[in-house]
């Protein structure tokens, strides 16, 4: 599996390499236009549920594992930073075995100095996973990544 990672601006120039596009945007922020079948998902980017906000969900995670067998995915959000960085790393965990949690978010930040995944969807998926807090662990061992507008494109090669 390859996933492209990425912030809104991006998708333009990524999209014909990627067989499905990932869009992870706010609920009133316009999706780009994109020519591969698409799976989008409408949320705030939050840590934690908050009153007029909408969350991620597990139902959310569950429609980004449904997508673990896309041979190249372009996964977007509006900065490239938070919601795309956690949906890879969801995926990136799903196709490894449990214990390899660290290493895949040591990995991700070496990709993206930028990437701070959204530690509430790394929450869910963890539960989902069944990895016993060892993804929200990891995530919290690498902290926050370096300050940007938007973050670096990644390329990720799964096995």
């Amino acid at each position: 599996m390859r996933l492209l990672v990425g912030p809104i601006t991006a998708v333009g120039r990524l999209e014909a390499e990627a067989d499905h596009v990932l869009s992870l945007i706010s609920p009133d922020a316009a999706a780009p236009a994109v020519m591969q079948p698409r799976t989008l998902l409408r949320f705030n980017d939050i840590a934690e549920r908050r009153e007029g906000l909408i969350a991620p969900s597990a139902a959310m995670i569950e429609a980004i594992l449904a997508l673990r067998d896309t041979p190249t995915l372009l996964i977007h959000c509006f900065a490239g930073v938070s919601r795309s960085t956690a949906a890879a790393y969801v995926l990136a965990c799903a196709r490894r075995p449990t214990g390899e949690e660290g290493a895949l978010a040591a990995q991700l930040r070496s990709l993206c100095p930028e990437a701070t995944p959204n530690p509430l969807m790394i929450a869910l998926a963890d539960r989902i996973l069944d990895r016993d807090g060892a993804m929200a662990r990891a995530i919290a061992g690498i902290g926050r990544g370096v300050d940007a507008y938007e973050g670096t494109v990644i390329d990720w090669r799964l096995a």
